[in-house]
């Protein structure tokens, strides 16, 4: 008995150590300061609707700026690096009444996965915690302080087109925001039910805000907790949430909750090697990818509004929303398919479910959390068909609505032209996996068409207008950068220009830093030197541009008016380029990808490039169990920059440097030999 209880004990206590192990190599400071990533420490979940966090004053796109102490008050919603305006920054609470700029003592600041906590000049702490759908916001006052909250029911990083809060006891108070998701393009709907563990006394201000005073100053600190309920777009769901229920567990309790699941998911994939700044720019890129999209039902939240404005039940498995897919479905989604198939599944349901209650391209004006635009979603759901997260079956209603989607694309600009044409592309193989050979090759042959009708055109012949960015036709992008976006058609390049021609060209891209790591429209091209024959000119690419100090040309939208010399990739405040957006976890999963040694270039394509990878091994638990694992090691290598020599997999060569999804899956070892 006593050695079962000591291998108990010990067990707990590895996994103990594992927990705080990961948790402590996430940075969350990393990337907000300044426009250098355009993130922020809030507390949350994984894939949940509240990220809490002081704002501040002026803000960033995401509310919180590192290197501004003052704050406007703390929030409880954002999305993580969209850039634009931001979206989100709802309900605000300034733990002052005085009217004057209330500052963060930076020193005192502290965020861990589910938590941020800081002390004010004004003597206040706060605390900051949450749930899938609760803000749990404590203040600790001062004596000598009087306890008062100013509520601003209109606090938005956008229009607000409506809101209200009105008090419905002592101790709780209710309201709700209606306000325009990022860019200005649709609008969300918020309602929200706000406890108080003491009551309070409540005046509205003449700018509309509401000071909620919980009593007088006291001789000793004098602590008051809020937590905030948010509903799915709908009001009915708050009406049986009942005081009880909140407040039945603990603040302790539900910060070390939320610490558990951020771990649960981060302890997906194990790493060894590497230094200390890889180890922490690692973990905490794959925090990041698990921010959205919100799970917005589940625990006794069943309805959620659609996209047409109606009320559903989400029946068949939680729903989810909050899209940025113009930039994540080219890495996110993919890194969630591979390390969250068991919640993919729900996730791409409800991607489909657009489809049937009305999807436009942005954001609608009925949207149940903020959410940014969804254009290839077709290409991320064939993704999921095809890595056997969802079926046949499942996306067959939404076909007819993908179809329509088709046909309404914009073919204004010659970079729409080349995307339309990766869409039609992705139908046309979702059409084969459905059964519709005559749309299969309708829609084959259209994206072929279009690509014929504008590359050979726009992206062929290289002139002197290939290196401008702005003005030049296109959206964010020179010529240079939208000239490889098809990689679906790169047979069809290869027979117009020549296959060495493409690699010499490919070579000058990168030697003459014509790349541009601060946009998304070319953040595959690294990784397609082993589809033109030269698999081994990937790696030293790659780790170029995650280790070194590198010239950038470009920024988010134009060319530096000087190159900024410097880290894409670093961890600190300014943890990316200027102007280089995270765009809600796709730059994250860009580098978590091209640290793990493997990369989903065509989305669509159930493959993985394989290259040189940053850690000397990774575990990756394939399933919830973690008992299917997949084992990606070096052998020989000596440093992180020796030439590798072969790829196999559980012994077998692998002369294509690929993989496909399903052997991953299933587990064994990967091996890079040096």
């Amino acid at each position: 008995m006593r050695k079962l209880f000591l291998g108990i004990l010990l067990s707990l206590s590895a996994a103990l150590w594992a927990q705080d192990d990961v948790l402590r190599s996430v940075n969350l400071f990393l990337g907000t300061a300044d426009d250098y990533g355009q993130l922020a420490p809030g507390a949350t979940v994984p894939f949940g609707q509240v990220q809490v966090c002081p704002d501040s004053k002026p803000r960033q796109h995401a509310g919180y700026d590192f290197e501004v102490p003052v704050i406007s008050g703390i929030s409880l919603n954002r999305l993580s690096g969209v850039g634009g305006s931001g979206c989100g920054g709802n309900v605000s609470l300034m733990p002052d009444g005085s009217g004057r700029d209330i500052r963060i003592l930076k020193t005192t600041e502290e965020a861990t996965p589910g938590y941020y906590g800081a002390m004010l000049d004004n003597g206040v702490r706060i605390a900051l915690t949450a749930t899938d759908r609760m803000a749990v916001e404590r203040f600790v006052f001062p004596r000598g302080i009087e306890p008062v909250l100013v509520l601003n029911p209109k606090s938005s990083f956008e229009k607000v087109h409506q809101s209200s809060f009105s008090v419905v006891d002592a101790r709780t108070g209710a309201g709700m925001v209606e306000s325009s998701n990022t860019c200005g393009r649709g609008r969300y709907h918020l309602y929200y039910k706000l406890f108080a563990d003491r009551p309070f006394e409540s005046a509205t201000l003449d700018d509309g805000r509401v000071c909620l005073r919980f009593g007088k100053a006291g001789e000793s600190d004098f602590p008051v907790e809020v937590r905030i309920v948010v509903s799915t777009g709908l009001e009915a769901p708050l009406a049986k949430v009942r005081a009880e229920s909140v407040w039945q567990t603990p603040f302790r309790q539900l910060r070390d909750e939320a610490a558990r699941q951020w771990a649960e998911v981060l302890n997906r994939v194990e790493v060894k090697g590497g230094g200390y700044n890889e180890r922490t720019l690692f973990y905490t890129s794959l925090y990041r990818v698990f921010h959205s999209p919100f799970q917005v039902t589940g625990e006794g939240f069943s309805t959620y509004l659609g996209t047409d404005g109606k009320e559903h039940n989400a029946t068949d498995g939680c729903y989810y929303s909050s899209w940025s897919l113009w930039d994540t479905y080219r890495t996110k989604f993919p890194m969630i398919l591979l390390l969250q198939p068991e919640r993919s599944r729900d996730i791409m349901n409800s991607l489909a479910q657009l489809y049937l209650t009305g999807k436009k391209d942005w954001s609608t004006d009925f949207e149940c959390v903020p959410t940014v635009r969804t254009e290839h979603a077709i290409a991320t759901l064939l993704d999921a068909l095809r890595k056997g997260i969802v079926g046949p079956n499942m996306l067959r209603p939404a076909y007819p609505g993908m179809v329509a989607e088709a046909q309404r694309l914009s073919l204004k600009s010659p970079d729409q032209v080349l995307e339309a044409a990766s869409d039609f592309w992705a139908l046309g193989q979702l059409a084969g996996e459905l059964g519709q050979k005559a749309d299969a090759q309708k829609w084959q042959a259209r994206g072929e068409a279009l690509f014929d009708s504008i590359w050979p055109k726009a992206f062929m012949n290289i002139d002197e207008t290939y290196t401008k960015m702005r003005g030049n036709g296109l959206y964010q992008g020179t010529r240079w950068q939208y000239r490889w976006g098809a990689p679906m058609f790169l047979d069809r390049m290869i027979r117009l220009c020549g296959r060495q021609t493409l690699q010499n060209q490919l070579s000058r891209f990168f030697r003459e830093q014509l790349y541009n790591q601060g946009n998304e429209p070319d953040i595959h091209v690294p990784f397609l030197f082993g589809r033109l024959g030269q698999p081994l000119l990937t790696g030293p690419v790659v780790q170029e541009l995650m280790l070194d100090s590198i010239t950038h040309r470009y920024g988010g939208n134009d060319a530096y008016p000087t190159p900024f010399q410097g880290w894409a990739f670093r961890n600190a405040t300014r943890g990316y380029a200027p102007e280089m957006d995270e765009d809600d976890g796709t730059m994250s999963a860009w580098y978590c990808f091209a640290a793990l040694g493997l990369y989903p270039t065509i989305v669509g394509e159930p493959v993985y490039d394989l290259f040189s990878p940053l850690f000397d091994e990774a575990v990756l638990k394939m399933d919830e169990s973690g008992r299917v694992k997949t084992v990606i090691r070096t052998q020989g290598r000596r440093t992180v920059r020796q030439p590798l020599r072969r790829v196999t997999w559980n012994g077998q060569a692998l002369p294509k440097f690929q993989i496909s999804h399903a052997r991953l899956a299933k587990g064994g070892q990967l091996v890079f030999w040096y």
